[in-house]
């Protein structure tokens, strides 16, 4: 009997949940809505590479006018036919303009001529408020360490694939990048992290930054500015950029 009575309580209990889950919502709807502030309108490209029209030209094929060189003279890099080409030795460039949290939009081609191999291949890099670096190399069928072929945090994070095109083809980066937060005393109150498409294909997927690239050693954080520039390395090989635009978020 009491086991019957159980049952019959069990029973009216789920009954009673399913016609509470399909009575309609009281209330006016409007108390959840709001209007203002009123979307930003922007006009975005007619293509995925194209930029929208908040974006920041950082090399549209003209000019490098946009970068300099580590002492802060002209970029020394060579630009022809609407490419951007490592220039061996000249070193890095960045932006004259810092960024913190952004949006990137990056094409870049390693030589079609393959020379060496590992990270001698097409090797160069993007370097986030010149500290943390997006790899960029000639992954097609170049076996080097995971955490440091194309779409890697450098000695850090491997990308989730490799979807490396041939030599000499065109690839792209589609970045999310968010800043590091620090306190007063410089603790670390939230790390960088990054998503990347890498040709379409996701290969960092909100992924948390252990601090600073570091070429020996652990990646650690120090404490800098909001805004840095964005770094692209020299590592001695002719690897060529085009399509550079950024949007500050």
């Amino acid at each position: 009997m009491v086991q019957r009575f159980l049952y019959s309580c069990i029973l009216l209990f789920c009954v009673y949940s399913l016609q509470a889950q399909k009575a309609p919502r009281q209330g006016d709807p409007k108390l959840t809505e709001y209007w203002e502030p009123e979307v930003k309108v922007i006009e975005p490209g007619k293509t995925s590479a194209d930029p929208p029209s908040d974006a920041i030209i950082l090399f549209g094929g003209q000019n490098a006018d946009a970068w300099a060189a580590k002492d802060n003279s002209a970029a020394k890099w060579k630009v022809e036919n609407g490419i951007l080409t490592v220039a061996s030795g000249t070193g890095e460039i960045h932006t004259k303009q810092g960024f913190g949290d952004c949006q990137l939009h990056i094409e870049w081609r390693t030589p079609a001529e393959v020379k060496g191999e590992s990270q001698g291949r097409g090797n160069s890099g993007i370097f986030f408020m010149g500290r943390y670096e997006l790899q960029v190399l000639d992954s097609y069928k170049n076996r080097t360490y995971s955490n440091g072929q194309a779409g890697s945090i450098y000695k850090q994070l491997p990308p989730l694939v490799n979807v490396s095109r041939g030599p000499g083809e065109w690839q792209t980066y589609d970045v999310i990048f968010t800043a590091p937060r620090f306190s007063e005393d410089g603790n670390v109150k939230s790390q960088a992290h990054i998503t990347v498409l890498h040709n379409g294909v996701l290969v960092q997927n909100d992924a948390h930054l252990w601090g600073s690239t570091q070429y020996i050693g652990i990646a650690t954080y120090e404490k800098h500015g909001d805004k840095e520039p964005l770094v692209l390395q020299d590592h001695g090989n002719p690897t060529s950029f085009r399509n550079i635009w950024i949007r500050p978020l």
